[in-house]
Parts: C-alpha cells; structure tokens; sequence
C-alpha cells in the first residue's frame, strides 16, 4: 500500500485531536518565534559593548556597561523561565492536569456538602486552586528575580520578610475580587438565555469600570503607602499645568514606590470630573528615599534598605517632572485613555459573543479532556485561552503598534506645552534610573515595544527643541 500523507492521516484524527494538537503547536510556534526574538536582542547586548556614537553626549560609557549588563540578565532569566512556563502548560496539557484538578475540586465541594449540581461552587474551588499552583510554582522565580537579579543591579528595596507579607496579601485580595466576580459572571452566563453574551459583556465592563475607579483609592494603599503631594512649588505648577489644559484634577499623591523598588513611574486615574495623578517617590529628586541621608535611630527595616540605597542620586528636577506629567496629561488630552477603554470593551463583546458560537461544541470540551460534562467555566478557559490564543497574539501586536504611535503623540503634545527641553532631559535620567538599554534589534522592539525607543523619543523632541 502507498504511504499515508501526514495530511491524510491529520484528516483522519478526531476533531478533538486535532484541536488538542493544533492548541499545543500554535503555543511552542508562539514560544519559538519570542525565544528567537529574545536570541537577536541578547545578540544586540552581547556586541554592543561601547556607547555608540549618536549617545555619546547622553549616555557615560558606566551607565551604558551598567544597564546592558543589567538588561542581559534580565533576558537570560526571562528565556529560562518562558522555558519553565512553556514546558509546565505542555506537561499540564498531556497529562491531564485540567480535568484532575475539576474532579479534585468535586471531590473538595462534595465533602462540604456541595454535590455537582452546584456548579458554581466546584468551579470556584477549582479556580482557587488553579491559582495556588500558579503562585506556588511562580515563586521560586519571583524570589531569584527580585533577590538576585533586581539585587545585584540595586533596584530591589525589599527584605524577605516584606516580600512574602506583600505576595500573601496580593493572593488574598486577588482572591477577593477574582471569587465573587466569577461566580456572578457564571450564574448570569447559566441564566442569561440566549443573549447571555450581551449581559456577560455589560458585566465585565460594570466590574472594570468599578475597579478602575477603587483600585487606587482601596486596593494599592493596601501595598503602597500614598501621601498627598505637600504644598509647594511643585504642586502649585502641577495644578497650574492640569489648569492650563482642563485637566479636572482634584488630589496629587506620591506613592512610596522606594519600599518595593528604585525604579520609577507616574500616573493619572479616576473618572470624568474626579481625576488623581499620582508620582513614584522615585521619580522625584525631593522625595527620592535615595538621595536622604538615613536618619538616626530609624528601624531596623528602615535601616536595611537605607543602605541598600547605597545613595546614589536619583529622580527628575521639578521642571522635569512637570514635563513627564505633560506627557502623561496628552494621553488624557489626546483621548488615548478612552480609545483604548473603547477597543478593550469591543474586543471583549467580540469575544463574549464567539464564546456564545463556540460554546455548544463538544469537541472543544473532549479535547481537553471532558468528555461527560461542558462546564461553563473550562469552557470559558479553553475557548479564551487556548482557542482564540491565534486572535489574541495578533491583537496584542496591533495594540503594540498602537501603543508606540500613542506615545509619540504624548511626547509632541508635552512639547507643544513648551516641555520638549525639559522631558529631552527627563527621559535621558529616567532611562538612566531604570538601566534601560538604548539599543534595540529591530524585530524584537517592533514586536515587544509598547514605547518607542528611547533614541526616536529623543529625536522627535530634538527636531522640536531647534525649531
């Protein structure tokens, strides 16, 4: 007999094999093309050893040899771990792992009580512990990031103690929110009828919204502690500047980001008239716990990340910073803020809607192995994780591109405030704070790069600065 083709005998597999297959294929495609990324930017830092010549006036050849040493850990590390990751999806897949863990979590319901027809409840301790394994196998290499890499670069502030306070509490509150949310949205997708996408998608967007106008008031003082911005100079600029565009501010923080972290960042929040900026102490040159002299007689805690500061000077000059919140106030400006809340919720209805297609087929549900039962919640995991994960690798590229395009309009928007000089400045220091590395492989910053590097940044402002 003639050989079989591979596409005959692909034809003859079951449907659920095929969409088994097809789900594990298109992962690894998906990890190859990022490791190949990943191979060409670490070529990038490998041989680019020497400030090239158009950095010369911005970057000190220490600097430049800090950060690419800096940055070439950081993709070692990642490449292991995207590794690890990518073997346990793979190992979890074959072996079973999802419908174990749903007949563990009956198993778990049904001895409080709960028999299988309370599907909500099984799917609940399901998602627990799903999320347990996740956080205990993350750890290790949450643990050598921050206390080895972030360390030995000198941005982590942390001591153990914090660290596994601040992981425990993040598991809980996560917990908090992601329980009661689920089981709301599994009972209105179970009583919903036909149109329960359309109830479905008007849920997830009510949450979020209710989120985004909480979280900084409830959830990050949980982690953080936010002070209000004192009266001063900066302050009154800041309110002067929010004035000057409309911008309805009411309250400026600064969030002690230095417990964490030296590296630094700034950001606005809140709806309609009520809107809250907040800065990193990290980004302000005042306010910096690394440029203060460390106290006498302060604990022991207080003490430890003291001189792990190993004071090095550190943030932006108030006309600096005024120029990075012009940049932040153009994405408000610019309505980059609602373009993206309007193609997240568009996107999202997209995918509520072809869930409502999708979700009838047996086949999706035996491929991972559920050959007796459809629940909602698998379904809702293996139709947004795995089936549409094509969609998703190809929208967050758009979002990528976007996102740079976003930027650039951010940057000439905060020039046109008269900032170009100062925020030409800013970016060159925060680049600096943050060991950022300013050379990039085309391809990679392309696909990864939801800021353009820092050299385009820097050349827009320029041309603006000699006009």
């Amino acid at each position: 007999a003639a050989m079989a083709l591979p596409g005959d005998l692909w034809a003859e597999l079951p449907a659920e094999r095929r969409i088994f297959c097809s789900v594990l294929l298109f992962s690894w495609a998906v990890y190859l093309w990022e490791a190949f990324l990943a191979h060409r930017q670490r070529r990038v830092y490998r041989t680019t050893t020497h400030v090239p010549q158009e950095l010369g006036q911005i970057m000190d050849s220490e600097t430049f040899e800090k950060s690419r040493l800096y940055q070439l850990d950081k993709s070692t590390f990642s490449f292991w771990s995207g590794l690890y990751s990518e073997v346990e999806g793979t190992m979890i897949l074959l072996c079973g792992g999802i419908p174990f863990l749903w007949k563990l979590s009956g198993q778990i319901s049904g001895r409080a009580g709960f028999g299988p027809e309370y599907e909500i409840v099984q799917s609940l301790v399901f998602l627990l512990l799903a999320t347990l394994f996740s956080a205990v196998t993350g750890l290790p290499w949450s643990l050598y990031n921050t206390f080895v890499i972030e360390e030995k670069h000198g941005f982590n502030q942390q001591t153990l103690g914090f660290f596994f306070k601040d992981a425990i509490k993040k598991f809980v509150v996560t917990q908090c929110i992601l329980l009661p949310v689920t089981s709301l949205l599994l009972y209105i997708i179970k009583i919903g009828g036909d149109y329960f996408f359309i109830y479905a998608w008007l849920f997830t967007l009510v949450v979020s919204l209710v989120l985004v106008t909480i979280y900084a008031d409830y959830i990050a003082p949980l982690f953080d502690k936010f002070i209000p911005l004192p009266e001063g100079e900066l302050k009154q600029q800041i309110e002067t500047m929010a004035k000057s565009i409309d911008f309805p501010l009411t309250k400026v923080y600064v969030v002690e980001g230095s417990k964490r972290s030296s590296h630094s960042n700034a950001y606005f929040y809140g709806f309609f008239k009520n809107k809250r900026i907040v800065l990193f102490d990290t980004l302000l040159e005042e306010y910096s716990a690394l440029n203060k002299e460390p106290a006498e007689g302060e604990d022991g805690e207080n003490e430890e990340a003291k001189s792990k500061a190993k004071n090095k000077k550190q943030g932006c000059k108030n006309e600096e910073v005024l120029a990075v919140l012009g940049h932040e106030l153009g994405h408000w400006k610019l309505g980059h803020t609602v373009k993206n809340i309007i193609i997240s919720q568009m996107n999202s209805f997209l995918c509520f809607f072809l869930f409502a297609v999708l979700i009838g087929q047996k086949e999706l549900f035996a491929a991972f192995g559920f050959y007796d039962t459809q629940p909602t919640l698998i379904g809702l995991m293996i139709i947004f994780q795995f089936i549409f994960s094509p969609y998703n690798e190809v929208l967050s590229f758009c979002l990528t591109v976007l996102s740079r395009r976003f930027e650039f309009q951010a940057d000439a928007f905060a020039k046109e405030l008269g900032k170009a000089k100062d925020l030409y400045s800013a970016l060159i220091k925060l680049n600096k704070d943050n060991l950022g590395f300013p050379v990039s492989d085309w391809i990679f910053s392309m696909w990864h790069y939801s800021h353009p590097p820092l050299l385009e940044r820097l050349q827009a402002l320029k041309d603006a600065k000699q006009e």
